[in-house]
């Protein structure tokens, strides 16, 4: 096993670890959680929501979530980062229909956003990961591919991608679970 692997495993079993603490009521692991968690969270949630405040608000709902729901998490059924990540995706999602279509910011509002950018390792471990999700994103069948980058990427529900694509409902789940499931097994060789 090469140290990428390594790595990869051992912060998996450290997220396990820390939520099974979280489930017992332990907030230095809620805290440890957010510390390993909290920059590819807000990616997720300023990605759909487009706006920092927005992916800042729906970020703090996550680890209510988390606080509330760690319990729930079987690392059987998917690791740690894939059952965070879903409910960034999931929770984003709900924020940005809740706010529904608003103004366009002015230029003026724009210029008071903070620079968010993060450091240079921090980029070197992001296109790294990009990386290895982009090799197994193209592993899938080219159907489960387009699905879910534009479920992740472009925040869409099931329900517009079955619209979109003309399928049942049930069909666009099924594509994208499968998909879903060889990329975690991707993700994890």
């Amino acid at each position: 096993m090469d140290r990428l692997s390594t790595n990869a495993s051992l912060e998996r079993e450290d997220l396990v670890s820390a939520l099974r603490q979280v489930s017992e009521g332990s907030r230095p692991a809620l805290a440890e959680v957010y510390r390993r968690t909290s920059a590819k969270l807000f990616g997720i949630c300023v990605c759909i929501l487009g706006e920092a405040g927005e992916a800042e608000e729906a970020l703090q709902e996550v680890y209510f979530s988390v606080w509330r729901k760690a319990g729930t998490f079987d690392p059987a059924k998917a690791s740690p980062i894939t059952w965070l990540a879903t409910m960034a995706r999931n929770r984003a999602i709900d924020r940005r229909r809740a706010l529904g279509a608003r103004k366009a910011a002015t230029l003026d509002e724009a210029m008071d956003v903070p620079d968010g950018s993060i450091g240079a390792l921090e980029q070197l471990q992001a296109a790294e990961e990009g990386g290895r999700i982009a090799l197994c994103l193209g592993e899938l069948e080219e159907r489960q591919n387009q699905a879910i980058k534009a479920t992740f990427y472009d925040g869409l529900s099931y329900s517009e991608l079955a619209t979109h694509w003309a399928v049942p409902l049930g069909t666009m789940k099924s594509w994208i679970r499968r998909g879903l499931l060889r990329l975690r097994d991707c993700l994890e060789r």
